[in-house]
Formats: C-alpha cells, sequence, structure tokens
C-alpha cells in the first residue's frame, strides 16, 4: 500500500460519507472506529485507501499531521 502527498491533503478534507460520523473529516475520525474497520473490512475504493491511511497516521501518533491541511469548511 503506497501513499502520495496529495493523499494527506485529502484525510484532512474528505467526509466520512455513511454511518455514525457522517460529514466528520476522515483525519478527524476515531481511531476505535477506524479499527473496527480494519477488522471488518475498510470501503473498497478511495475511501477505504484514505481511511486506512488515516488509521496509520493515529496508530503512528501522527494524527496532527494533517492539521496544517484543513481547509475551512464552507458555510451554509
Amino acid at each position: 500500500m503506497s501513499f502520495e502527498p496529495k493523499d494527506l491533503e485529502a484525510v484532512a478534507n474528505r467526509r466520512m460519507p455513511f454511518g455514525k460520523f457522517k460529514g466528520r473529516r476522515l483525519s478527524r475520525l476515531p481511531e476505535a472506529y477506524l479499527i473496527w474497520f480494519e477488522e471488518h473490512g475498510f470501503p473498497s475504493g478511495d475511501l477505504g485507501q484514505l481511511m486506512r491511511l488515516a488509521l496509520m497516521l493515529h496508530l503512528e501518533g501522527l494524527s496532527g499531521l494533517t492539521d496544517p491541511l484543513e481547509r475551512p469548511s464552507p458555510k451554509g
């Protein structure tokens, strides 16, 4: 599994599209939630890959790495 620098920005800004944490940035998902997906299966495609990266950042103590990459939320 390989990641590119643009993936960090995606983890910082992409939102969870479903479930208990719908609307939350992937970088802000709880570690336990990401571990559950690791044990039961991540979604397919880009979302699953980005969730894997978010978990890796949590486990390595690097979750704050994405903070400066967060874009402001749109107002509405």
